[in-house]
């Protein structure tokens, strides 16, 4: 673990517009860049590795993610990264159409465990804890947090979820059945509260709302809990610290393109802020009627994320997800965002279980 936050503490020193023109030139070097980017220079109107700032990256527009939901993930990934590829390829939710992929190499999966250790240490989890994890697993980036916590020491229960079989229950308006499923989740959750020594559980805001409905008594009883998925509003955060007394809340906002760490909250939780697994993943809040203006801080909009990897380059995603733009002041070396939310949730999109 001392290697990770090593690691993480070389990152937030990290030169921003220097890792933005390695990155870039890594990506566009016609003989070892990615298919794909090197497929798209023609149709960019400039050439990419003329950029020198990270400012300068909104010259590549908004990524189209639909793109993801055909092409091979390989095709992301700069040629001088060994044929074939070693690595984990990652299914969005699926929540507005077939998953998006993409392929997380040996190297992105150690920066992002790094963050991860990082997280841990600064929220207060102790080493060598029993935890339960209570989340998609399988092709979803959230189940990461198996080896994740078992490599920061700790042995692991697991319970797994389908989120999409939820969304298809929610969008056929078969929300008894959607209870159900959540029900038959949880019932297996409890089991093992109630056979196991248990210390820790991460899981979805969702997921933990329903577990204290349905055994405040065994939540209670926790040390502490890890809120893993893309929101939780200040007062179910509330709530949550209300029902663990002095247990940890721990919390991270992320997806399959990147994460970002729980910072402490502020204001009695009524801010909720998170900071972006920096260089390799930044966030900026933009206008939702205009992505290429950010918001002052304090202010709410739409969450415009970038992956910024040396084997991952995906500028400008425009998240379905809105923020407040968030001052990390002299502390940390970018924006952070607060408060995330989805920008609309229906019946066609629903969240689920996240």
């Amino acid at each position: 673990m001392e290697d990770s936050l090593a690691l993480v503490d070389k990152f937030l020193q990290t030169d921003l517009d220097e890792w933005t023109r390695q990155v870039v030139r890594r990506h566009f070097d016609p003989d070892t860049g990615s298919p794909y980017w090197l497929k798209r220079v023609p149709d960019l109107g400039f050439d990419p590795r003329e950029i020198t700032r990270y400012e300068e990256l909104g010259s590549f527009g908004p990524f189209p993610l639909a793109t993801l939901r055909e092409l091979d993930p390989a095709d992301l990934i700069p040629q001088d990264v060994p044929r074939p590829i070693d690595g984990r390829v990652f299914d969005s939710g699926g929540t507005t159409g077939d998953p998006c992929r993409v392929l997380y190499t040996p190297r992105i999966l150690e920066h992002r465990l790094a963050w991860r250790h990082w997280s841990f240490a600064n929220e207060g989890f102790r080493t060598g804890g029993n935890w339960i994890q209570g989340t998609p697993t399988g092709p979803h980036v959230i189940g990461l947090g198996i080896p994740e916590l078992s490599s920061y020491g700790g042995r692991m229960y697991i319970v797994d979820i389908d989120p999409r079989w939820v969304k298809r229950l929610i969008r056929a308006g078969k929300l008894a059945e959607a209870d159900e499923y959540t029900d038959h989740v949880i019932e297996q959750i409890v089991v093992i509260l109630r056979s196991q020594r248990i210390d820790y559980l991460n899981t979805t805001s969702a997921l933990l709302s329903a577990l204290i409905r349905r055994a405040p008594e065994l939540a209670a009883e926790l040390q502490g809990v890890r809120i893993s998925g893309t929101h939780v509003t200040p007062t179910m955060f509330r709530s949550f610290k209300e029902v663990l007394g002095d247990g940890i809340v721990g919390r991270s906002y992320g997806n399959t393109f990147g994460t970002s760490a729980g910072i402490p909250e502020e204001s009695n939780g009524d801010i909720l802020p998170y900071l972006p697994n920096y260089p390799n993943v930044t966030a900026a809040v933009v206008d939702k009627e205009d992505w290429t203006r950010a918001v002052g801080f304090g202010e709410l909009g739409q969450v415009k994320l970038t992956v910024l990897h040396p084997d991952l380059f995906l500028p400008n995603i425009l998240e379905r997800d809105q923020a407040l733009r968030y001052d990390t002041g002299d502390t940390y070396p970018c924006d952070g965002v607060a408060n995330v939310m989805p920008l609309q949730v229906t019946r066609k999109a629903p969240e689920g279980i996240y």
